[in-house]
């Protein structure tokens, strides 16, 4: 299944609720896993980023749909970019010229 990258800023209604990160992060668990993907990780950063996030979903369209709905909820924005594993980027590999 693809993986994905998502970094994420906290918008000024998420760092007011701050306090309530975590039990979000268990929401976003519950979503992609409830969508058929599984959750690898999320870090709180310091930096350019307030965190990073990484899944694995069925497809683009599913992390899609669920980083949509995480995003109407008003606390973050995602920066979200496909990774390709060790064997994807072997088979990438054999393909050039």
């Amino acid at each position: 299944m693809p993986a994905f990258v998502s970094l994420f800023n906290f918008t000024d209604q998420g760092i007011r609720n701050a306090k309530q990160t975590a039990e979000r992060a268990k929401a976003v668990r519950a979503a992609i896993e409830a969508a058929g993907g599984s959750f690898v990780g999320i870090w709180w950063t310091l930096g350019q980023y307030d965190g990073v996030l990484i899944s694995v979903a069925p497809d683009d369209e599913t992390v899609m749909r669920v980083l949509m709905a995480v995003g109407m909820q008003g606390n973050v924005r995602t920066t979200t970019m496909r990774a390709f594993g060790e064997e994807e980027i072997g088979s990438i590999l054999q393909g050039l010229p």
